[in-house]
């Protein structure tokens, strides 16, 4: 059986985008989301769980977020989930994040986000992907979200 490591995420920023530099140069960008599931429990009542994920965005793509994102941007994320492993004061720490490949804007009409697109750090040499029609076919951000119903539920 192949290992898979590949997550989606769908929810909001709770802060700016934090963009540095590596010493080569390249961009990286640390997002923090919040992603809310609502849900009614046992005895009827309505509940809400919000997660807490981290996640870094490397090179052009990084630059990007840093410069069209702000707090509350609701985007969704393709990526994988990775281990960070330290020792602080004798102790061992870890932390589960997710490293992006794909960020896709989920807003063009405010809400945190200067303006809505898909931004992917996939190799130039895969074959282009279905979801990403050339610019003049793309459809419009609010034609895909906007069907009357809530899709995301934040």
């Amino acid at each position: 059986m192949a290992d898979l490591n590949k997550v989606f995420l769908a929810g909001n920023l709770t802060r700016d985008p934090e963009v540095r530099h590596i010493p080569s140069g390249q961009a990286v960008a640390d997002l923090r989301m919040a992603i809310n599931r609502r849900y009614r429990d046992q005895h009827d009542k309505d509940r809400e769980e919000v997660v807490y994920v981290s996640v870094t965005v490397w090179g052009k793509q990084a630059e990007t977020c840093g410069q069209y994102l702000t707090k509350g941007a609701p985007v969704l994320v393709e990526g994988r989930l990775k281990l960070d492993e330290w020792e602080k004061d004798g102790q061992k720490q870890s932390r589960l994040g997710v490293v992006a490949e794909r960020v896709q804007f989920l807003s063009s009409r405010g809400g945190g986000s200067r303006s809505g697109g898909e931004f992917d750090d996939a190799p130039s040499s895969r074959a282009p992907s279905r979801s990403t029609p050339a610019a003049a076919d793309r459809v419009p951000q609010e034609e895909i979200l906007d069907d009357g119903q809530d899709q995301v539920p934040f």
